[in-house]
């Protein structure tokens, strides 16, 4: 019973241990089978797993389809074909392209006329020679045929005509119906989904393109870990030497799986990665706190504190520290500790039931 109370009372002025020194010699320290080592600063403390998903950025992420219906004439990519930005990607015979230009050249014609007798009007209304109700008649009249030229001109663009061509539909009066299919990106084809002598609807999707040089990590966290994540704490793809940083933390749970998307910009342009592909990440927690990393064996806890033991000149400080996180076989820590110091990695319980006064000097 004496022995008992003796230990109670020990371990409740562990706290008051805290900080003090262990003297010992060095004859001593090796009879106690005390090794030493140096911190290892670092500059992450991993906090958890979790599963992810490749994404393509919605910027970077194209669905071309056709404004105009028509018959695919041609094809000039497949799957996985790298295309430039106004690359042909496919032609299609399209009727309703005819009627289009046949449009605006009417529109440039109208144009033509309607800016002739603005002039003429504006002229003698200047004279005083006609009213203001037509001159505002005239006027108006110019501005409606300018505004359809400009419609027409814009429908054609949308549809890939350059403004080159535009001039040369209408200074020659040349009319094609081959519509031209063209990249709106510099990227990668994903998907292809027409084929040569199909009929292309209006809005049908055509092809899938995509810029690959940028890629997300969309990142499924458990909601009941999801406090311990920050925007801008680091995540590294296991068995890669790949990383990202996390920009984005979602405010809603998934219903089915109960987890929350933490969105994660891949660095770096890796082409081993490929779009919707699943893998597992470690998420770890950026400190601006100096943070160290060191063996299982170098930590004790002493009334509920952790505790690493300092080398000194005459032995060994015990010293505070918060604990981090945990990676395999070792813990993160931070506090007073600088990265010159050497710290005990074998034989901190000698070294605790001495702090404790429950070992001797041998």
């Amino acid at each position: 019973m004496k022995n008992i109370l003796i230990l109670v009372l020990l371990i409740s002025s562990a706290a008051v241990q805290a900080d003090k020194l262990v003297t010992l010699s060095q004859a001593q320290s090796q009879n106690l089978g005390i090794e030493v080592g140096l911190l290892q600063q670092i500059k992450d403390a991993p906090v958890l797993d979790a599963p992810a998903k490749v994404s393509i950025p919605p910027k970077n992420d194209y669905i071309v389809s056709t404004l105009y219906a028509g018959l695919i004439k041609q094809i000039n990519v497949t799957v996985g074909d790298a295309v430039k930005k106004g690359q042909i990607l496919a032609i299609i015979n399209s009727p309703e392209l005819l009627k289009l230009q046949q449009q605006h050249l009417t529109a440039v014609n109208d144009l033509t006329l309607s800016k002739a007798a603005f002039l003429r009007d504006k002229k003698l209304h200047t004279e005083g020679v006609i009213s203001n109700r037509r001159w505002l008649k005239t006027e108006m009249s110019h501005q409606v045929s300018q505004s359809y030229v400009n419609e027409t001109r814009q429908l054609l663009a949308a549809t890939g005509f350059s403004k080159k061509q535009i001039r040369s539909l209408e200074s020659k009066h040349n009319i094609s119906s081959q519509l031209y299919i063209t990249s709106p990106i510099t990227g990668v084809v994903l998907e292809r989904m027409v084929k040569s002598g199909q009929r292309a609807d209006a809005l049908a999707p055509l092809f899938h393109v995509a810029n690959l040089k940028q890629l997300w990590l969309d990142i499924s966290l458990p909601q009941q870990r999801v406090q311990e994540i920050s925007v801008g704490d680091r995540v590294s793809i296991l068995d890669s030497d790949m990383s990202a940083q996390i920009v984005l933390i979602g405010q809603n749970v998934n219903e089915v799986t109960q987890t929350i998307l933490a969105r994660a910009v891949i660095e770096g342009n890796r082409h081993e990665l490929r779009a919707g592909q699943v893998l597992s990440v470690n998420v770890s927690k950026t400190s601006k706190e100096t943070m160290y990393q060191v063996p299982s064996t170098a930590l004790v806890k002493l009334d509920g504190m952790s505790i690493v033991f300092v080398k000194t000149p005459t032995g060994f400080k015990a010293q505070t520290v918060q604990v981090l996180g945990r990676n395999t076989n070792e813990w993160i820590i931070s506090g007073a500790l600088k990265a010159t110091d050497t710290i005990a990695i074998k034989g901190t319980v000698a070294l605790k039931a001495n702090l404790l006064g429950l070992g001797g000097d041998e």
